[in-house]
């Protein structure tokens, strides 16, 4: 009787599916149409428009809560909501780098002190450098992506946790900003002499049509860019792949050094872009300016909904996240409450937003 030979299984391999908010636009919005399959999908779908739910909340309560002059709702002029969106600029363009990180399942702890070393470095050039404006900063934002780079690289090759890499960098790029500016600012005037910025530059601190601030529209529009990048690359697909298991998403054939590269990369480039507006709109660049900043970047990206383990979250949410805590700091300061009160409740509220998450999977 001939021996007959079965070969041996192939190896198991697990594929990672595609995560929640990353399909397409078109299919995003026919999962949303069609009745939910099961208990998991509907919690997920009331999930995934709590930070916008909150937001509505507390807009709402910021009017009920405004002072009135002469019975206008002082939360409601034009000028105030300008002032919110300026201020939410800087902290929103840093959060949605943050979120790329977060997603990844890790933390970047540097996004502050690259923001004041990118402030620093737009001074420097333009004032005691003599650079134009273009040239100024296309050199910040490749330092901003470089220093982001190197540190992704030590966290995928050198396997040492992000949250020690990135505080490691926070102390060098405050380190470089000093020895940078000699341990002071460097103010910014604008002119055509000699130590003066071109006058254009000036247009960072000013608004289109002299109500919507220009840094509000950076963060718009890069914002934009981020969601349609989350919700319809390869790239995104491979960040949620992982952040949900890495090594999952490295046996299915994702380039796991090369995402987490280009993840705190472009987490490096935007908090440089930051800063750049940061000088623009503080006419300075100090090597202290951005300090805590990521707190408030990590905070934005929490009450967004997204995970602090990694693999689920959105972009949408982030930029809600980041409004909301605007809107609530508005809103204290128009009420004159003690800034230790303030940052009580914005404790509270960051709370909140983490036992939100814990309790989605639980019910999930």
């Amino acid at each position: 009787m001939t021996d007959v030979r079965v070969p041996p299984p192939e190896p198991a391999v697990t594929e990672v599916p595609p995560a929640a908010g990353t399909v397409g636009l078109r299919g995003t919005a026919a999962r949303w149409l069609r009745r939910p399959r099961s208990r998991r999908e509907l919690v997920d779908r009331l999930f995934a428009v709590q930070s916008l739910f909150a937001l509505l909340v507390v807009f709402v309560v910021a009017i009920l809560a405004s002072p009135r002059r002469d019975g206008e709702i002082l939360f409601l002029t034009a000028g105030n909501l300008g002032n919110i969106v300026r201020a939410v600029s800087e902290i929103g363009i840093i959060a949605i780098g943050m979120t790329f990180v977060i997603l990844l399942g890790g933390i970047d702890l540097s996004v502050g002190a690259i923001l004041g070393l990118s402030a620093v470095g737009t001074a420097t050039l333009l004032v005691d450098s003599g650079f134009g404006i273009v040239p100024a900063v296309a050199v910040v934002l490749v330092i901003g992506a470089l220093f982001g780079a190197v540190q992704g690289y030590a966290v995928a090759r050198l396997g040492i946790q992000s949250f020690i890499v990135t505080l490691a960098g926070l102390q060098v790029a405050r380190g470089i900003a000093r020895i940078w500016s000699g341990g002071l600012g460097i103010p910014i005037a604008y002119g055509d002499g000699a130590h003066e910025a071109p006058p254009a530059f000036e247009l960072l601190n000013g608004s289109l049509n002299g109500v919507l601030p220009v840094p509000a529209v950076l963060f718009v529009l890069i914002g934009i860019a981020a969601i349609v990048v989350l919700r319809t690359t390869a790239f995104a697909r491979h960040v949620y792949a992982i952040g949900g298991n890495e090594k999952a998403a490295r046996l299915s054939g994702v380039p796991v050094t090369r995402v987490k590269v280009a993840v705190f990369a472009v987490a490096g480039l935007l908090a440089a872009v930051a800063g750049v507006i940061h000088a623009g709109q503080l006419n300075q660049g100090s090597p202290n300016d951005g300090a805590g900043y990521e707190l408030d970047a990590i905070a934005a990206v929490v009450i967004g909904g997204t995970s602090l383990a990694g693999g689920s979250g959105s972009m949408g949410g982030t930029l809600a996240g980041a409004l909301l805590l605007g809107i609530l700091n508005n809103i204290l300061a128009l009420n004159n409450i003690d800034a230790n009160v303030q940052l009580l409740i914005k404790g509270l509220v960051i709370v909140l937003a983490a036992a939100l998450q814990k309790l989605r999977h639980g019910i999930a």
